[in-house]
Parts: structure tokens; C-alpha cells; sequence
């Protein structure tokens, strides 16, 4: 099942926008969760083109997710 662009770009863009409310709110965590999930979906809109427009954001998107991951609780 493909998902439409529009619906995809709509929902990467509240994804990111989420993220950066959450982390500019205190939850570092969440917010560069969401801020990865959106920025590939973003990625996902140009997966027609060339390798790197394409590759690029994907990879920069999984190593924000797993710095996110890897980041220690502070409180």
C-alpha cells in the first residue's frame, strides 16, 4: 500500500513540528524522536530521484534516531 504524498508530507511535517514543541519544552527525547520520524518521511517524498536526495536524509534520519535512543535520562 502507497501512501499519497500529500497525506505523507502532512504528517512529516506535524511530526516535526512536534518534535521541536517537545523539545523546545524540556522532552530532548521525544522531540528528536519525532523530529527522525518525520524528517524520514520527508525523505520518503523524494525517493523518485537521484541517490542522494533520496539516501542522504534517510541516513541522517536513522542517526538521529539513534542518538535519540542512545541519549542519557537527565533530570
Amino acid at each position: 500500500m502507497q501512501l499519497n504524498n500529500r497525506l505523507l508530507s502532512i504528517v512529516s511535517y506535524a511530526a516535526v513540528l512536534i518534535g521541536v514543541v517537545l523539545g523546545a519544552s524540556g522532552i530532548v527525547r521525544g522531540g528528536s524522536l519525532f523530529i527522525a520520524a518525520g524528517t524520514l518521511g520527508i525523505a520518503l517524498k523524494s525517493r523518485n530521484f537521484r541517490r542522494i536526495e533520496f539516501y542522504l536524509p534517510v541516513v541522517i534520519a536513522i542517526a538521529l534516531f539513534v542518538l535519540a535512543i542512545a541519549l542519557p535520562r537527565g533530570r
